[in-house]
C-alpha cells in the first residue's frame, strides 16, 4: 500500500499536546504553503503557551517583509529551522528521504538521528550526521557526509538512557545500515563509553574536527544543570547545542522515562542563553530549541527567550500525515511514518516532500508575519528580545528565572484527576508484562498536558547528561535495595503494599509477592507464614508499627508536629507519615520532617515511611524517596486499578509483575540520573528533582527549586 494522502483524523478521547487544532493547522499549512490564523491554546498549562508577545499586531500576509535569513556554523540558512534528529528505523526510510529533500529545496537544515544513513539521505547536503553512543552505522564515510555532525549525548523523551529500537522493526534494510543483527532490540548504550566529562567530550569535537572539517554541535536532553552542560559545551570548542526539552517525541522510550524525566525546552533555553551571556561566550555559538515546537509562534517565543534556531521533528511528521496514536514503537504506523519497513505499506516519497516543502515554507510565512507585526526587519532582531515578553498564569520564581514580565500566579497543585486512562493503562501493561512499559511520541503527563492531582505531578526527575554520566540501567546492576529498622530488615525496592481491608483476592496475591521479591506488607495482623515480610501492629512481623511511641515500634504520627516532638524518645526506629490521617499533602510532611531531623543531626537515627491511599505509581515512590522517605506503603488498590475490567486470573503472577516493574522503573529513573545505589543516593536528595511552574510557596516548603534555576 503507498500512502500519498492524508487520512482522516481519529477522535481524541485523552489528553494530548498534540491537539486536533494543532495538527489541523499543521495539515493546513502542509497543503497550501501559505500562512493561516494560529492556534490559541487558551486553557494549555505549558509554559510557553502562558507567554505572550505585549502589543502585538493581529495582521497576515502571504507576503510578508521580515527577512528569516540566519547561519549556522556559517551554513546559510533561508528560515532558522532545523528539522529534527529521527533515524532511519524509527522512520521507516521515505519519510528520512523527503525530509532530507524539504531541506535541500528550502535551504534548511535536516539531522539524520542515530543509526547509520539511508543512501537515497546520504545524497543530500543539507543534513547533519548524528554520532551517538552505540554508533551504529557510523564510519568515516558517514560523518563526512552532509554540513555538519551532531554528537548526541541525550534527548528529551528519555534524557540519561540510550536510544531504543524494538527488534521487531529491526528488519533486514535496517540491519544493514546500523550494521547489527535483525530483529534483535537495538538499545544504545545509555552514555558514550569514550566520554565521561566535558574533557572527554572536548577530545571528541577536536577528533571530530580534525577528521571531518565539519562543524560540531552536541545534542542533549534539558536536565537540571543545562546552563553548565551548555557553557562546557561552547567551551569544548562545539559550534552550538542542541536542547530538547521534555515532552520532545520519539520512536521508542520506557514511558516512566517519558513522563518524569527532563525540564521543559524554554526554561532550558532562556537559562543556557542568560549563563552563556554571562561567561561571554554566546557570540558565535548557536543554541538550537527542540521539544513541542509546534507553531511559529513558538518558534519566535522560543527565539525571543535566547535560541538562535528551532527544531521541529513531530510536527514534521504530522505534516507528512502523522494523526497521533503513539504507536511508534510497534512498527504498524497507519500513516507510513514509523511502521517497520516490511514492504506492506510506503510513504510515497513525493508526497512527503510537497508535503514538507508546503509546511515548512508555511511555517516560516507565519513566522515572518509575526516578525511584522512585532515591527522588527529580520530574525536576529528578535534573538534575546525577551522585553518583548510578557507571562500571566506562572509563578513568580519562574518569571524571574525567564527574564521576562508578568502577572505571577500561584496555581494550586492539586487540579486534576487522580486515576485518569493512561495512568491505569500504563499499570495495567505492567501487570502483564513485568517489564517497564516501552511507548513512543510526546509526553502527555502532568503538568504539561494533563492536569495535576498531586504535587508530585509538578516535579520532573534530573537526566544524567556529559557533566553527570549516566549509569546505563539495562547493562549495569542498579542497587534498588533499603535496609530499615536500623539495618535489620531488607527491602529489595523501597516499596510496601497496604492489604488493610483488602479483599482476600488481593490480599493473597501481593503477599506472596512481596515473598517472593523481598518487599513487604502493611496491615494491622500478620498474616501466616507471611512474618518475614509483615509490617503489622501485631508484634510478629518483622517490623511494628503502632499508634503510641514504644520501644521498637514505628509511630503512626497523628501531625507533624508529633512525630518532631517524638524524636526525643528511645528506642523509636521512625515515623509512619499518613496522608489521609494527618490530612496535609504527603510530600510537605515527609520533606518537613526530613528536613526537621537533619537540623536536629538525628535523621539517620530514625526512618520516614510516607504513607497514602492516593499513591498510584513508582514516579510517585521515587519522587517521594527524593524528598526524604526512607520507604513508602502504597495502597493495594494499585493492583485492583492495574487489572480493571480485565481477568482476575493469575493474580499472584500479576502481583508479582506489579512489583517487579516498580522495582525495574525505580532502577530506570535511577541509572537515568546517575544513581548506581538508590538509598545511598537519592533518599532526601531534592538537587534530583526540579518544580515546574509549582506554586512557588509550595516549593519553598518541599525546598525543590524551579526547572532553570541553578
Amino acid at each position: 500500500m503507498i500512502i500519498r494522502n492524508y487520512i482522516p483524523l481519529p477522535k481524541q478521547t485523552d489528553s494530548e499536546f498534540w491537539t486536533l487544532e494543532r495538527i489541523e493547522h499543521i495539515r493546513k499549512l502542509a497543503i497550501n504553503g501559505l500562512p493561516t490564523e494560529l492556534p490559541r491554546n487558551k486553557n494549555s498549562l505549558r509554559i510557553l503557551d502562558k507567554i505572550q508577545f505585549l502589543n502585538i499586531a493581529q495582521d497576515l500576509t502571504n507576503n510578508p517583509k521580515a527577512n528569516l535569513q540566519t547561519y549556522v556554523a556559517g551554513i546559510p540558512m533561508s528560515s532558522p529551522l532545523y528539522l529534527g534528529d529521527m533515524s532511519y528505523g524509527a522512520l521507516s526510510g521515505n519519510p528520512n528521504i523527503a525530509i532530507a529533500k524539504a531541506a535541500e529545496l528550502t535551504e534548511t537544515l535536516a539531522g539524520t538521528g542515530e543509526g547509520g544513513l539511508h543512501p537515497e539521505v546520504a545524497k543530500s547536503k543539507r543534513i547533519f550526521v548524528q554520532w551517538a553512543s552505540a554508533r551504529f552505522g557510523v564510519d568515516i564515510d558517514t560523518l563526512s557526509s552532509g554540513l555538519g555532525i551532531v554528537i548526541k549525548i541525550g534527548q528529551g523523551a528519555k534524557p540519561g538512557i540510550g536510544g531504543h529500537l524494538p527488534g521487531s522493526k529491526v528488519t533486514h534494510p535496517i540491519s544493514k545500515a546500523r550494521r547489527i543483527p535483525e530483529g534483535i532490540d537495538a538499545i544504545s548504550p545509555a552514555p558514550h563509553h569514550d566520554i565521561y566529562s566535558i574533557e572527554d567530550l572536548g577530545q571528541r569535537i577536536e577528533a571530530l574536527k580534525e577528521a571531518t572539517g565539519k562543524p560540531i554541535f552536541v545534542k542533549v536532553a534539558a536536565t537540571n544543570y543545562i546552563p553548565y552542560i551548555a557553557s562546557g559545551v561552547a567551551r569544548m570548542g562545539a559550534s552550538g547545542i542542541i536542547i530538547d526539552g521534555h515532552g520532545a517525541g520519539t520512536g521508542a522510550t520506557p514511558e516512566v522515562i517519558r513522563d518524569n524525566l527532563g525540564i521543559p525546552t524554554e526554561l532550558a533555553v532562556a537559562s543556557a542563553d542568560s549563563t552563556l551571556k554571562t561567561e561571554g561566550l554566546r557570540e558565535g555559538f548557536t543554541i538550537i530549541a527542540a521539544g513541542r515546537v509546534a507553531d511559529a509562534l513558538d518558534a519566535a517565543k522560543l527565539i525571543a527567550l535566547g535560541a538562535d534556531v528551532v527544531s521541529v521533528g513531530t510536527a514534521a511528521l504530522v505534516a507528512m500525515g502523522c494523526v497521533m496514536v503513539h504507536k511508534c514503537h510497534i512498527g504498524s504506523c497507519p500513516t507510513a511514518l514509523t511502521n517497520k519497513i516490511d514492504g506492506t505499506r510506503d510513504l510515497e516519497v513525493e508526497f512527503g516532500v510537497k508535503s514538507m516543502v508546503n509546511f515548512i515554507r508555511g511555517f516560516s510565512l507565519e513566522l515572518a508575519n509575526i516578525l511584522d507585526n512585532l515591527g522588527i526587519s529580520s530574525i536576529q532582531e528578535l534573538h534575546g528580545k525577551r522585553d518583548l515578553l510578557f507571562a500571566k498564569g506562572l509563578s513568580r520564581d519562574l518569571i524571574d528565572i525567564l527574564g521576562i514580565r508578568g502577572e505571577a500566579e500561584e496555581i494550586n497543585p492539586k487540579m486534576g484527576e487522580l486515576w485518569n486512562k493512561r495512568r491505569k493503562f500504563h499499570l495495567h501493561e505492567l501487570i502483564n508484562l513485568g517489564e517497564p512499559v516501552i511507548t513512543s511520541m510526546g509526553s502527555v503527563a502532568p503538568p504539561d498536558v494533563e492536569t495535576p492531582a498531586r504535587i508530585v505531578d509538578w516535579l520532573r526527575v534530573d537526566g544524567a547528561q556529559v557533566t553527570r554520566p549516566s549509569i546505563d540501567p539495562y547493562r549495569e546492576e542498579i542497587d534498588t535495595s533499603f535496609l530499615l529498622n536500623r539495618g535489620k530488615v531488607y527491602l529489595s525496592l523501597p516499596v510496601i503494599f497496604d492489604i488493610t481491608g483488602s479483599p482476600e483476592e488481593f490480599s493473597r496475591p501481593l503477599r506472596w509477592a512481596a515473598l517472593a521479591l523481598s518487599s513487604m506488607i502493611f496491615s494491622p495482623e500478620t498474616p501466616e507464614g507471611f512474618e518475614d515480610v509483615s509490617f503489622t501492629s501485631d508484634g510478629k512481623g518483622v517490623m511494628t508499627w503502632s499508634y503510641t511511641p514504644s520501644e521498637g515500634k514505628y509511630v503512626i504520627a497523628r501531625s507533624l508536629e508529633e512525630a518532631e516532638s517524638l524524636s526525643s524518645e528511645k528506642g523509636i526506629p521512625g515515623f509512619i507519615l499518613d496522608e489521609d490521617i494527618v490530612g496535609e499533602d504527603l510530600e510537605v510532611l515527609v520533606s518537613e520532617l526530613d528536613t526537621k531531623l537533619k537540623d536536629l543531626g538525628i535523621r539517620n537515627k530514625f526512618d520516614i515511611i510516607a504513607k497514602s491511599s492516593k499513591l498510584r505509581d513508582s514516579a510517585d515512590v521515587f519522587k517521594l524517596v527524593s524528598l526524604g522517605s526512607d520507604a513508602v506503603i502504597m495502597p493495594y488498590k494499585v493492583l485492583e486499578i492495574a487489572i480493571g475490567e480485565g481477568s482476575k486470573r493469575d493474580l499472584r503472577e500479576r502481583a508479582f509483575n506489579l512489583i517487579a516493574g516498580f522495582k525495574k522503573e525505580i532502577a530506570l529513573m535511577a541509572g537515568a540520573a546517575g544513581m548506581y545505589g538508590v538509598q545511598s543516593s537519592l533518599t532526601g536528595n531534592r538537587e534530583i528533582l526540579r518544580a515546574v511552574n509549582l506554586n512557588s510557596y509550595i516549593a519553598s516548603k518541599i525546598r525543590v527549586r524551579q526547572a532553570g534555576s541553578l
